[in-house]
């Protein structure tokens, strides 16, 4: 019973996976429509997580890619799956809690290549998929993305410089819904399929199915209720940065990136790249910002994301590579049980500390630098200076009728 009862808290730990994925990317495809106020926030991402689930019937492609073009699936065991989606998982809770909407599928690939690194080497990971099918693309995606939204942003403004900005507002918020509803649905043909690739390198290694098995048709329903789950529960904080933190849109450049975002992702999926939806995302959002005139990107929010990024492999993989150490410090089955517990306390602690500055539909389209009244700024330090300095016996503080003098 220990094997099986193993293989069932590795695919619980997938499906966990799959649901903070959900949560984590539902910006990418909503945040603009939210943030231009086409969709209520509990409208999109209902709307979201619908699509999202119809995306994840469509392509299996990339799953194919998971499950055995990163790694030797020869070498990978029940151990190894479980430590690899710990990385995934704890990265991406992190970089929730932060706001920062950072790659979860780098966080699987590289919580999963770590744990893998741990465990047999070098040798264990297949390094030309991983730089053709995900390195690559990393570094290629956002920049296509930022041409692409940037392109069609200017080709939009244009076309449209002549209408009333009321009329431009209104007629584009309705396409912003499509838009929307597209970026979703591509969403689901990528993301959705890396929760299954892992699962079937779970199966596979637990001897369940053949090693030359395709995704069967229960883990397909099961990646899909999971991920449209937490898409659902709205993942606030990284919609908020997105469509609040990154430009200030119109629903014009609203439309155009996600109408970009959409096409850069399909595309993707069609040739199995394990493509960052987020990636996509953002950059189309910046595109929006550099393709309308007016309109200006927050550079150092940027920037933040940009580091992000470059670190999320490496320390996802980090973290893969202390849980599988972790696993094997306990030993025998006793190790991915203790790996599990812990994972499971990061995540509740990780929950609790979000609490304390809640964001949600309530706030989420709050002014992300709030405007104050320069002299009231003013006035309340000069009051501030003066009572400091009268508690130090220096000056008395004016009344009313010195300071009208």
């Amino acid at each position: 019973m220990t094997e099986p009862l193993l293989l069932g808290i590795v695919v619980a730990t997938a499906l966990a996976f799959d649901f903070t994925n959900g949560f984590h990317d539902t910006g990418n495809a909503m945040a603009t429509s939210i943030a231009t106020r086409a969709l209520k926030p509990k409208q999109a991402v209902l709307l979201s997580a619908t699509l999202n689930m119809v995306g994840a019937f469509l392509s299996l492609t990339v799953a194919a890619t998971i499950a055995k073009g990163i790694v030797d699936s020869g070498v990978v065991t029940l151990e190894i799956v479980l430590a690899g989606l710990a990385g995934g998982i704890i990265w991406n809770l992190v970089t929730w809690l932060f706001g920062i909407p950072s790659s979860s599928s780098h966080a699987l690939v590289g919580g999963v290549v770590g744990a893998v690194l741990a465990a047999a080497g070098t040798g264990g990971v297949l390094w030309a998929g991983l730089v053709a099918k995900v390195l690559l693309p990393a570094l290629i995606a956002p920049l296509v993305a930022i041409l692409v939204g940037t392109v069609a942003t200017a080709l939009v403004a244009r076309i449209t410089r002549d209408v009333p900005q009321d009329t431009n507002d209104r007629m584009f918020r309705w396409g912003q819904i499509g838009s929307a509803s597209l970026v979703s649905l591509a969403h689901g043909t990528n993301d959705a399929q890396k929760s299954m690739g892992i699962i079937l390198l779970a199966l596979i290694a637990a001897g369940a199915v053949p090693s030359d098995s395709s995704v069967p048709f229960w883990v397909i329903v099961s990646c899909a209720l999971a991920m449209a789950l937490g898409t659902y529960t709205g993942g606030w904080r990284v919609i908020r940065t997105l469509g609040k933190g990154l430009v200030e849109l119109e629903s014009r450049q609203g439309m155009a990136a996600e109408t970009s975002s959409a096409a850069v992702i399909l595309l993707s999926s069609h040739f199995g790249y394990s493509l960052s939806t987020t990636h996509v995302a953002t950059g189309s959002i910046m595109g929006s910002g550099v393709g309308m005139k007016g309109a200006s990107v927050r550079w150092s929010v940027a920037g933040r994301m940009f580091m992000a990024w470059l670190i999320t492999v490496p320390a996802a993989a980090t973290v893969g590579a202390l849980a599988y150490g972790l696993d094997r410090l306990v030993g025998g089955t006793a190790g991915s049980y203790v790996v599990f517990g812990v994972l499971l306390a990061i995540a509740a602690f990780i929950w609790w500390w979000s609490r304390r500055k809640p964001v949600g539909h309530h706030n989420v389209n709050d002014d992300w630098e709030p405007v104050a009244d320069a002299e009231a700024i003013l006035a309340e330090a000069v009051v501030d200076h003066e009572l400091s300095e009268a508690a130090d016996g220096a000056v008395t503080v004016p009344d009313a009728r010195e300071r009208e003098s």
